[in-house]
């Protein structure tokens, strides 16, 4: 699967490595995906979603049924 949050849509960003003689080689900065577990209690049923670390301290902010919501209204499916 794609390295990208399904709640804030981040996705990899590129860039150079340098190395110590300064020659430059094209690289990619990855999020910090991770798929985690969530209990959803208005559908009765766990959810398992790709989020980033942010993401998951927005969710503890927030609530899952909020967080939910927004990845609904950007059109994934869950």
């Amino acid at each position: 699967m794609s390295a990208h949050c399904q709640l804030t849509g981040t996705k990899p960003g590129f860039g150079n490595q340098i190395s110590h003689s300064h020659r430059r080689t094209r690289r990619r900065f990855d999020p910090n995906i991770q798929s985690k577990r969530y209990w959803l209690p208005s559908e009765n049923r766990f959810v398992r979603l790709r989020l980033s670390a942010r993401a998951i301290k927005t969710i503890d902010v927030i609530g899952v049924e909020a967080a939910v919501a927004r990845i609904r209204a950007r059109g994934e499916k869950i």
